[in-house]
């Protein structure tokens, strides 16, 4: 029975597509034509907002027809920007850095999702089974680790745990692995802990498992999480629909920071989420401003763990 409900709950957490309404929003210039819009995701709690925008008829109303299309992680989402396949893209902040450092021309036009900023009370966390013997960041050491993506995010800031708690991150064994998978790999003993985020953190409690490092409240104050970017490119050609775009963003942003039962319920049009793992989902924050301080902090961190090819040069990145 635990194998077919860890299954079930795993299978909670594969996500799918999209939603789409009106608002009172300010409208479109007449003489302007719908534009369509795709923007690559990481369909996850994170990305609420922009679905609850477009739901809310933010985007248009600014002359916008968007669609979403979902991707693995951050560095999997910047080719396709780049490509053209998306205009616009959604990516952690260290996917971001890492491109930049290597004169990969894009730039963050929105910000995207932040961590609560409380420990025991975030959206994202290392878990572990239920009867682990892991209680801490320290016990990491040896162990087996999923994260979403390699050298990314996750690493850095389970690695920056490990230090504070005491541990040698360079023990620390990373595999890489898709969200939805993690609760039945934690479940089977594949895995020994897990990078998650909401809602697969949620699957993973639900299942028994319990967290042993809240990573994201602990590195930073109020951690700049993901951003919303674009190719430099797309903003030399086109700026007035990088600034529709923009300003539709931070309109969802607010809304979603605004009305959290607004999100749980978007959340059913885009996930296969049980309801009882949305009512208890710990929700993220979503600002319009980016907090560059907490983000320089990652870019101290990925540079001392040797991420980065050089510094990476926020002033050419960030708004």
């Amino acid at each position: 029975m635990r194998r077919s409900f860890v299954t079930s709950v795993a299978a909670s957490t594969l996500l799918l597509a999209a939603a789409c309404g009106s608002s009172d929003s300010p409208q479109a210039p007449a003489n302007e034509g719908s534009t369509k819009v795709t923007v690559g995701i990481i369909p996850i709690v994170d990305v609420a907002p922009i679905y609850l925008g477009k739901e809310k008829g933010f985007f248009a109303s600014r002359g916008i027809e968007l669609t979403m299309e979902a991707g693995q992680g951050g560095a999997a989402i910047v080719p396709g920007v780049l490509s053209g396949q998306f205009q616009f893209g959604f990516s952690n902040v260290t996917s971001l850095m890492i491109a930049q450092s290597k004169d990969v021309p894009i730039k963050v036009v929105a910000n995207g999702v932040a961590s609560t900023g409380k420990s025991g009370a975030d959206f994202g966390a290392v878990a572990v089974k239920g009867d682990s013997t892991i209680q801490s960041a320290k016990d990491l050491v040896g162990k087996k680790v999923a994260v979403n993506t390699l050298k990314n995010i996750g690493d850095t800031v389970i690695r920056e745990a490990v230090r504070k708690a005491g541990g040698d991150p360079a023990g620390v064994n990373f595999v890489e692995m898709g969200f939805p998978q993690m609760p039945a790999a934690l479940a089977a003993g594949q895995i020994d802990a897990a990078f998650a985020v909401e809602p697969t953190l949620s699957a993973i409690k639900a299942a028994g498992g319990r967290p042993i490092s809240w990573v994201y409240a602990d590195v930073a104050p109020n951690l700049t999480v993901a951003v919303y970017f674009t190719a430099k490119k797309l903003i030399a050609e086109n700026p007035d629909l990088v600034k529709r775009f923009t300003e539709a963003m931070n309109e969802s942003l607010t809304y979603a920071n605004g009305h959290p039962d607004e999100v749980r319920k978007v959340l059913t049009t885009y996930t296969k989420i049980d309801q009882k793992v949305i009512d208890g989902l710990t929700l993220p924050v979503w600002p319009t401003e980016i907090n560059k301080a907490s983000i320089e902090t990652l870019r101290t961190l990925g540079e001392g763990d040797g991420i980065f090819e050089k510094t990476p040069d926020l002033t050419q990145l960030l708004p």
